[in-house]
């Protein structure tokens, strides 16, 4: 586990444990945003491009450590590497999203593992609505009712997981990263 940023005295953060996706991923769906989705919507920077495990919402800035060990003990119980690849593309009524085939389901594993993890430690109440594997990548008022092609994306790892601090702005959120974890190998 890492610190990668440090907290301010804010009091509350705006937390979110997420897989974070490595340069070529970032790369290639950064390319297809240009190519595939032009100027119908927002797209996410290429910074922010992530995998959301978990959203917990605004939580007291000392629960960040119980958070921290447990997406930390979850990824410790990975018994392989996670393994995705597009699947489809969907909207819903305010974003687009590349949904993702998780080969041997081990994303899915590592997720409930985590909402488990998070309950038990106080910080986290599961959605009601199944976890689905998916990186957002553009935001819009009203669905333009795209029908890209999938992005020219080989099966790929995620580079590692993370605790975020979500930052809302005028100009849009911003992801810091408070704390991370190797995915190994």
């Amino acid at each position: 586990m890492s610190e990668a940023a440090s907290v301010g005295s804010h009091g509350r953060l705006r937390l979110f444990c997420a897989l974070t996706l490595g340069d070529s991923v970032r790369d290639v769906l950064v390319d297809w945003q240009r190519h595939s989705l032009r100027c119908h919507a927002r797209s996410v920077e290429r910074a922010n491009l992530h995998l959301t495990l978990a959203f917990l919402g605004h939580r007291p800035e000392e629960e960040l450590g119980r958070v921290a060990k447990a997406l930390e003990t979850a990824v410790r119980s990975l018994d392989g590497p996670v393994v995705l690849s597009p699947l489809r593309y969907l909207e819903t009524r305010s974003v687009a999203m590349l949904v993702l085939a998780d080969e041997k389901g081990r994303a899915g594993r590592l997720a409930l593992g985590l909402h488990e993890h998070l309950e038990r430690a106080g910080v986290y109440e599961r959605e009601a609505r199944p976890w689905l594997p998916h990186v957002t990548v553009s935001r819009f008022r009203s669905p333009p009712r795209l029908r890209p092609p999938l992005p020219d994306l080989e099966p790929f790892s995620p580079s590692g997981a993370a605790v975020y601090h979500s930052v809302l702005t005028s100009g849009g959120a911003l992801y810091e990263v408070l704390e991370s974890v190797s995915l190994g190998g």
